[in-house]
């Protein structure tokens, strides 16, 4: 996958905006970047929009796909459960090494979760962890879902954000494995942000409280 060069926030990390892709060519390009990667390879992350698909963790369980439909359905290596990515959510996948950044797993999956607390609350909006289900959550309904990878102690996969899309394929599954779970997006909640500028507004947070 050609991923053009979009900017450079100091020493932090190289964001590249890639657009809309379809999944596995870019899961496959982001695990080759890991493989590649050395101790002298920049940060990197990668905004992309993808066409529907559903994707099941490398512990995910057939049964929390509980309606068939004509989305794809891509079993990978990352974390988690199944969830589901389609036009007008915003995924930022964070290809991040950890031994330079001093702290582990928890410790990143806690900070893009507050990476997209922060955000919504520019906007006005109070979001939340819930124990037990990484996530970033408002009014018990879940806006956005967290899944990583780690290799050789860096990071791959990453945060998707629901900005203004169709939710019914969630109907489809249990999202991240929770039977009944509720979904919400920016535009259900009243957030005037444009899908062009959420992107880019998600990986300024996240580049404030990963390189914090």
């Amino acid at each position: 996958m050609n991923a053009g060069r979009e900017g450079e926030r100091g020493e932090r990390a190289v964001v590249r905006r890639l657009g809309r892709v379809e999944y596995e060519p870019t899961w496959r390009a982001m695990r080759d970047f890991t493989a590649r990667r050395t101790p002298a390879t920049p940060d990197e992350l990668w905004l992309v929009e993808h066409p529907p698909v559903y994707t099941q963790g490398q512990a995910g369980k057939p049964e929390h796909l509980i309606a068939s439909t004509d989305i794809p359905v891509v079993q990978i290596d990352r974390g988690g459960q199944i969830t589901y990515h389609g036009p007008g959510q915003a995924v930022v996948y964070v290809l991040v090494d950890l031994r330079r950044r001093g702290y582990g797993i928890r410790e990143l999956v806690t900070r893009m979760e507050q990476a997209v607390i922060d955000l919504l609350a520019v906007h006005g909006v109070a979001a939340e962890r819930l124990a037990g289900a990484p996530g970033v959550y408002v009014g018990g309904a879940k806006i956005a879902a967290l899944g990583l990878r780690v290799r050789h102690g860096c990071t791959y996969h990453g945060l998707a954000f629901n900005v203004d899309m169709d939710l019914a394929p969630f109907a489809a599954i249990n999202p991240c494995g929770y039977a009944g779970l509720p979904v919400t997006q920016c535009r259900d909640l009243g957030i005037s942000l444009r899908f062009a500028d959420a992107g880019p507004a998600l990986a300024d947070a996240l580049l404030d409280r990963i390189y914090s």
